[in-house]
Formats: structure tokens, C-alpha cells, sequence
């Protein structure tokens, strides 16, 4: 194990610039004090943790030697001395500090919360649902508009009445014909076809998921109104199918229309079965979909619940690729399709994230707030001054957000009381405040009071949990603590190692100067190098190149010639090489002018020119290597600088419980 990763991580910290407020300090016990930074002091389980998260990152051995350990703790002491200093200085401080550490404390954030682990179950349930397909029949009861509650119950009631008629041997299907409000139910009467989870408004899959076979459901309420279910079909998710299709056209109202794409649709399928019969042909001359037609009648993947349930059934009935389905009838016409390609349900891993971006568009994202705002009230003790709130309403609903203050003060409820969470009252007018610092454009029904109370809440106890994760959960003390620390590394250095290391021109030079035996060329060589491809064309280039040294104009006649005629015959390298180390011009006779040589079998054709001996380099032709070098020593200088500004006082006996716990 090799546990330089501790520099990889802190490497990582930087790469992603994270983006609120400074962590509260976590706790500090004197037993667990590894190190004292010039009065500050840092904990063993800082070290342990990063570590254990280089350990983790690296592969499956464990354990770390003693040498590796000594070798990093030097490192993290580096490390902390920096953040000691950038602190110092105040970069802790500074608005692009804040601003850039709380945007990413969002996100750090995330899998912590309440949300997180509800959001997590519904997903999994979801993906779970997903494995299987049902097919049900639906009778729907709608509400008339601006339906009383006496009207609902007189909806309730007959959607009661319909569900007695089916227990007692009536038909779903024929029923919906008489009594279904969907109107499709003309066409399908009440058949569904088959779909999965995500397909149907949430209350309706809850309910049909649940259902034994054959069992009609109580009521269900929708947005749509009361649903009878009753599941006819369950099976395992066949997956996704791609097919291709020919579609005849034809008008419904017209029966001899319909009767003429029926012949033709039974002419294209006799054709199809001829032998040397091209399908892309029949579909270009016949098929009347005009976006597929040109580009053999392919279709995008789909699953089950996508496509009309006819045209789902047929194509999903084909098992092997080029199968041909007979004549269907549709909506859209006449079809003949086939199979081109099948793939099961993909991975759980693979859907997650467009599951997640569903569920958030539908009614769960809802369902799952409140659950979320219920678990908080609980957790962290809150506590509704019911009949206050009350009051409010009554007072408030009515005022628009721009007299709402008005309103407030003209009768004396400032002060009136909402609730205490955690010890601590909260007032109307502190909700009016949040009123005043949000811009929010309600898109709710409702009184103004009413929604404005639900949004404050649910702001106050996302802010509870957010400090009660940083005061009690220890592993995102860590976390916050690390890319808070890995921004103020980042500020540092730049400001005074990597920033300075490409702009300060004059210590650049003076750095150069002082170290001048670090940027030396070695013995070199002009040299034209040619890699041999084709062995068949290396007639060309001994006549172009032979009786010459390194001559540009040589070159030039040659790499011109080359390129035109025989372009994959060659490749050239050209230039001044220091030759002791090159892999081919260190077996090469700096002697000759021209000459041939094989290397790892490979033939190369060689022009040497002037020999130059080992000599300082210029400046301008080490830039690149001094800024580097240079950035090091002022890394350096700046490391050994803390070190005299702030004493590091370590604790042996904690260092070596560090030790330990990384090796257990």
C-alpha cells in the first residue's frame, strides 16, 4: 500500500474547487490532540480519516508501514501549517471564500439529509416495481366542475355501486363502456394494456402494484377522479425492443379506405415472404411514415407502457431478430414490423439518476417533502402555537405579499407566536422577514398566510438539520472540514507558490542563476530520423537521402515527396536530440553522414549534421523546467517559513494510536 495517496487526495480537494460558512469547530479532547499548530491544535481522527480515505481509494491491501506513515504525517503537518497560515492571513474570510465553499456545501451535503434516505427508498421502489409489468382495466368516476363535497360523494358513491356490480360477476370491460369517464374507454373499453412503474399517476400505481390478480380495487382518487383497477396480467419486465415497421395509412371514417390499405398491407406482407425480398426496399417504395420510411422503418428503443398497446403486444411477441409480425391493425393504420434488436431492464445503476429526475417531476417529490418536514418536526421538537396560527390566517390569507406587513402591524400581530423548535420561539414577524428576503411567486392555490407558513417551516427546519449535522455527525465534520481546508490550501498556494512561480520574471532568472548546473545540455546531435513502415518504398527514401548530411533543403524535397506519394510509407522526426540517451541515435555512427540501422526491427534511414558538445542552457530554453523548479523551492521556503512562525508540537503517545487505528 502505498500511502502517498494522502498528497492525492489533497490533490483532489484542489482539482474540484469546491464552493457558505465555516464548519463549527468540532469538539476538541486533549487525549485525541495529535498536533499543536502554533496554538491550534488538530486531532488524531483528522489524520486517521484521511488516510483511511487515500487506503480506501487505492485497492484492497490493508495496513500502512511505519515508514509510510512517518513519511505522510510529515506531509499532513505540511498541509496543516498552510491552512494555519491562510487562516493567518484571513482567506477564511473573504467573500470568494464564502461564496465558493457554500456552494459546494450543498452538495456535500445532500446524502446526509432526511431527503437523501427517503428519496433513496423511493427510488428502490420504483426500480423494484420496474421489474415487473402489469396489465389492468380502469373504470374512471370524474368530479364534476366546481364539484361540491356533496357532489364527491355522490361520485364516491357510484363509484361504489360499479364495484358491487364486478364482485358480483360483472364485467370491467363492458362496464367501462357504460360508465367510464376516460374516453379512450370507447375505443379499449377500460383496457389499459401493460406499463410499470412510472407510467400512471402515483396513487393508481400504488394501488394497482398492490392488488392481487382478478381483485378489484377499492375507489382510488386521483387528480382524474375515483379509479376502479383490476390487474389482469402480471409478468417480469421483458425489457426494451427496437423494431423496424411498415405503416399503411387510412382514413377511419372511411371503410373503403380502410379496405384498400387492408389489401395492400396483405400484398406488402406476401411480397415480404418472397425469398431475396429486401426489406429496406419494401419499406422505402411502400411504407407511409415519412420520418422512417428512408431509413428502413427503424424505430427508437422502447419498453413496455410506451407505444399503443396493440403495437406494443406485436412487437414485443417477436423472439428472433428479423422476425416479421403479420399485418396489425391500429390507430395510425396497418403495420407490418420486425424485430432488429432486444435488451433486457438495465441496471438499477444505469436508470438511477433519469428515476431520480421523474420522481422529482411527479407528485412523490411532494409526498416525499412532507415526509421529510414530518420526520424534522419530530427529531428536533416542534412545537405549533395552533391557536395563534389560527388567528393569523384568518387575519392574513386575504392580504396580497405587498400589505402583508401592513396588515401585520395594523393589528398588533408582530409578535403573535407560530412555534418553538428547539427551545427557540419564532414570531410573525419573523416570518414576514423571510417574506421580505425571498423572491417567491406562489403557483398553489391558497391563502397567502397559508402558503407562506408552509414554505417558512420547512426553511427553518432545513436549517436545523443542516446545524445539527454539523454540531453531532462526526463523518461530515470531517468531510466539510476537508475541502473547507482544501480551498484555503488552494488559495494559499496559488497567492504564494504557483501564481508567484509563473509571474515573478526577476526570481525566475536569479532562481536560474543560483542552480544553473541543473540546465545543462548534454552531447547533441542535428539529426533526420525516418522510421521505415513499408519496406517496400525505402528504395525512395535511400535515394533521396543518401550522400547527405542534415541538409533543411534535403528534407524538405523529401518530406514534400513523401507525403504525396507514398503518405503511410514513412514517419520523420527532425530536429537537435542529445543522443547518449536517444533510443535510436545512442546505437547510431556519429561518424557517417547516412546511414541505415534496425532497431527492435524496425529500419530507420538516419542524416547526421553537426556535432555540439554539452553547454549551460539558455534561459529561454529551460523557462519551463525553472518555473517548475522554482515553484518547488518556493514551496519549500514558504513550509520551512511556517514552521519557524508556528511552533508544531506533537503528541507522541496519539501519534501512535494513529498508527494503530490505520492498522487495524
Amino acid at each position: 500500500m502505498n500511502y502517498r495517496a494522502l498528497s492525492a487526495l489533497l490533490a483532489f480537494i484542489l482539482i474540484v474547487s469546491p464552493g457558505a460558512h465555516t464548519p463549527k469547530a468540532i469538539a476538541q479532547n486533549q487525549d485525541e490532540v495529535l498536533v499543536d499548530i502554533g496554538g491550534k491544535s488538530v486531532e488524531k481522527d483528522e489524520l486517521v480519516y484521511l488516510l483511511s480515505k487515500g487506503k480506501g481509494a487505492s485497492g484492497t491491501v490493508t495496513g500502512v508501514s511505519r515508514e509510510e506513515f512517518e513519511e505522510n504525517f510529515q506531509l499532513f503537518v505540511n498541509y496543516k501549517l498552510k491552512v494555519r497560515e491562510a487562516e493567518s492571513l484571513g482567506l477564511d474570510k473573504t467573500e470568494e471564500f464564502n461564496r465558493e465553499f457554500a456552494s459546494f456545501k450543498e452538495t456535500l451535503i445532500a446524502p446526509y439529509l432526511i431527503k437523501n434516505s427517503l428519496e433513496e427508498g423511493e427510488l428502490r421502489k420504483a426500480y423494484s416495481r420496474m421489474e415487473e409489468i402489469l396489465r389492468a382495466s380502469h373504470i374512471l368516476f370524474q368530479f364534476p366542475p366546481n364539484a361540491s363535497n356533496e357532489d364527491s360523494l355522490i361520485v364516491l358513491k357510484m363509484a361504489l355501486k360499479v364495484k358491487g356490480e364486478i364482485e358480483n360477476g360483472g364485467d370491467i370491460n363492458e362496464l367501462a363502456l357504460q360508465y367510464s369517464d376516460d374516453p379512450s374507454a370507447k375505443t379499449n373499453k377500460g383496457d389499459l394494456g401493460y406499463f410499470t412503474s412510472l407510467q400512471m399517476v402515483q396513487p393508481f400505481e400504488d394501488a394497482a402494484f398492490s392488488l392481487p390478480l382478478g381483485k378489484v380495487s377499492d375507489p382510488v382518487l386521483t387528480n382524474f377522479g375515483y379509479h376502479l383497477i383490476q390487474v389482469k396480467d402480471r409478468q417480469k419486465n421483458p425489457g426494451q425492443v427496437r423494431v423496424s415497421h411498415i405503416l399503411v395509412r387510412f382514413d377511419p371514417q372511411n371503410a373503403g379506405q380502410e379496405e384498400n390499405a387492408r389489401r395492400k398491407i396483405s400484398d406488402i406482407y406476401a411480397e415480404i415472404q418472397k425469398e431475396n425480398t429486401i426489406w429496406e426496399d419494401i419499406v422505402k417504395s411502400y411504407s407511409e411514415d415519412p420520418a422512417t420510411k428512408e431509413n428502413g422503418g427503424i424505430l427508437p428503443w422502447f419498453g413496455v407502457g410506451t407505444m399503443i398497446p396493440e403495437f406494443e403486444m406485436a412487437a414485443f411477441s417477436l423472439t428472433e431478430l428479423g422476425e416479421v409480425s403479420p399485418p396489425l391493425k391500429t390507430q395510425y393504420g396497418y403495420h407490418i414490423l420486425r424485430l432488429e434488436e432486444k435488451k433486457p431492464l438495465d441496471s438499477y445503476e444505469e436508470m438511477e439518476e433519469s428515476i431520480r429526475s421523474r420522481i422529482l417531476r411527479d407528485s412523490r417529490s411532494t409526498m416525499i417533502q412532507s415526509q421529510v418536514v414530518a420526520i424534522q418536526k419530530a427529531r428536533y421538537g416542534f412545537k405549533e402555537n395552533e391557536a395563534s396560527v389560527d388567528n393569523l390566517a384568518a387575519a392574513l390569507n386575504e392580504a396580497a405579499k405587498s400589505t402583508f406587513g401592513g396588515v401585520l402591524e395594523s393589528k398588533g400581530l408582530t409578535s403573535a407566536e407560530l412555534f418553538t423548535l428547539q427551545g427557540k420561539t419564532y414570531k410573525a414577524s419573523d416570518l414576514w422577514k423571510y417574506m421580505q428576503e425571498e423572491e417567491f411567486v406562489p403557483r398553489s392555490k391558497g391563502g397567502t398566510f397559508d402558503i407562506w407558513y408552509g414554505r417558512y417551516i420547512a426553511s427553518i427546519l432545513s436549517q436545523t438539520e443542516q446545524m445539527d449535522l454539523e454540531a453531532n455527525n462526526k463523518e461530515y465534520q470531517m468531510l466539510l472540514k476537508e475541502y473547507r481546508d482544501g480551498i484555503l490550501l488552494f488559495s494559499l498556494m496559488n497567492q504564494e507558490v504557483w501564481q508567484k512561480g509563473i509571474t515573478d520574471s526577476l526570481g525566475q532568472v536569479e532562481f536560474y542563476r543560483k542552480n544553473i548546473s541543473n540546465y545543462q545540455w548534454k552531447n547533441r546531435v542535428e539529426a533526420y530520423l525516418v522510421k521505415v513502415l513499408d519496406l517496400s518504398k525505402i528504395d525512395i527514401g535511400r535515394k533521396a537521402l543518401q550522400g547527405n548530411g542534415f541538409n533543411p533543403s534535403v528534407i524538405q524535397a523529401f518530406e514534400t515527396n513523401f507525403k504525396s506519394t507514398a503518405s503511410l510509407a514513412f514517419t520523420t522526426e527532425s530536429g537537435i536530440f542529445e543522443y547518449e540517451s536517444h533510443p535510436i541515435l545512442s546505437k547510431a555512427d556519429l561518424g557517417l553522414s547516412y546511414q541505415e540501422i534496425s532497431v527492435d526491427g524496425t529500419t530507420y534511414l538516419i542524416n547526421l549534421g553537426q556535432k555540439l558538445p554539452a553547454e549551460p542552457r539558455k534561459f529561454e530554453e529551460s523557462r519551463g523546467l525553472v518555473i517548475r523548479d522554482y515553484q518547488e523551492f518556493l514551496d519549500k521556503s514558504l513550509t520551512d517559513k511556517l514552521k519557524e512562525k508556528y511552533p508544531v508540537k506533537v503528541n507522541q503517545n496519539v501519534k501512535e494510536e494513529a498508527f494503530i487505528a490505520l492498522n487495524q
